[in-house]
């Protein structure tokens, strides 16, 4: 995929339903007999953040749900923050961690992309804060609103807590492919790759650090694939074009901070998936059996990495697999 720009080809459209039942899903360590313990509340921890770069920062998520690791690029005259925390407070405690390596007045915030862990914080930010979103983003917000908060809000009354009157914030500035900052002395890419874990999903490069914020388009779990949009086809696209450029750090959205080598796996496991996909297909085997098959036959290398998440990658593929 050319990373700066692409021809859009029509997507199929995937169960929302099914997505969700997987982007929820917590897995809990419980002994037998004993009581079910409570996965932590998805508060972002203050008093952790760590400088991964000369200029890059993140606040890690400690592998908390619903806690995206959230990112905070200084350069000698504004300052760039990547994700928002869930909730308002959440991006009251953001702000608070911002202003412990930063007191640029110029400050601007992008998304990687809607989902209410890592936007719905935003208006906790000053009012002069400037909001970029992709286009796709923007359209995003459009067809689902706050869909996601509600069914996050049934969770726990914690939750719906940090939610309770959370909206999304405009745009300020809204782009098509990519949109480039000068933050003095840093220059970022921020870049749309989407149609892959959503529509908008947006990537972030840090040139002088090397440093790839690369929200749920690589991560140690496996790959989402909960948009009704979502393409297996233009998820590999955008690995390889990602994988160009030569990032020394990779900071996912969820989990540990890593390197190039999250890209590859994903790769491996997209292109594992895609293959089978066509072969089951060519031979004659139904949407239904060749999901079942492939499940069957990947799920063994994949435990603990939410293997649930491998039928929707299956089923889309086959989708895409020519006859």
């Amino acid at each position: 995929m050319n990373i700066t720009g692409a021809a859009r080809r029509p997507r199929l459209r995937c169960s929302m339903a099914a997505g969700l039942v997987a982007l929820l899903a917590v897995q809990l360590n419980a002994q037998p007999a004993a009581p079910v313990s409570q996965p932590p509340a998805p508060f972002v921890k203050e008093g952790v953040t760590t400088k991964v770069a000369a200029h890059t920062f993140v606040i890690p998520d400690g592998n908390v749900g619903l806690v995206p690791n959230v990112g905070i690029v200084v350069g000698t005259r504004a300052t760039l923050v990547i994700d928002t925390g869930l909730g308002p407070r959440n991006g009251e405690a953001v702000m608070r961690e911002v202003r412990k390596v930063s007191r640029h007045a110029e400050l601007y915030l992008v998304t990687t992309h809607f989902h209410p862990e890592h936007d719905l914080g935003a208006a906790a930010f000053p009012a002069s804060t400037r909001m970029i979103r992709a286009r796709a983003q923007v359209q995003d917000i459009a067809e689902f609103n706050l869909q996601l908060a509600g069914t996050f809000s049934k969770r726990s009354p914690v939750i719906a807590d940090l939610l309770a009157g959370a909206t999304y914030r405009a745009a300020d500035i809204v782009f098509e492919r990519e949109h480039r900052l000068d933050l003095g002395g840093v220059h970022v890419r921020l870049i749309a790759v989407g149609p892959t874990h959503t529509r908008g999903d947006t990537v972030i490069f840090v040139e002088e650090d090397r440093v790839l914020f690369s929200g749920d388009v690589a991560m140690p779990a496996l790959p989402a694939l909960i948009s009704p949009s979502s393409s297996v086809r233009t998820w590999l696209e955008a690995l390889a074009a990602l994988s160009e450029l030569g990032a020394s750090r990779v900071v996912p959205s969820h989990g540990d901070v890593g390197d190039a080598q999250l890209m590859a796996d994903y790769r491996r496991f997209l292109e594992t998936v895609q293959r089978r996909a066509q072969e089951l297909k060519a031979q004659g085997v139904s949407a239904v059996e060749a999901e079942k098959l492939i499940t069957t036959e990947l799920q063994p290398a994949y435990e603990g990495r939410q293997p649930g998440r491998i039928a929707a990658a299956a089923r889309i593929a086959y989708a895409e697999a020519t006859p």
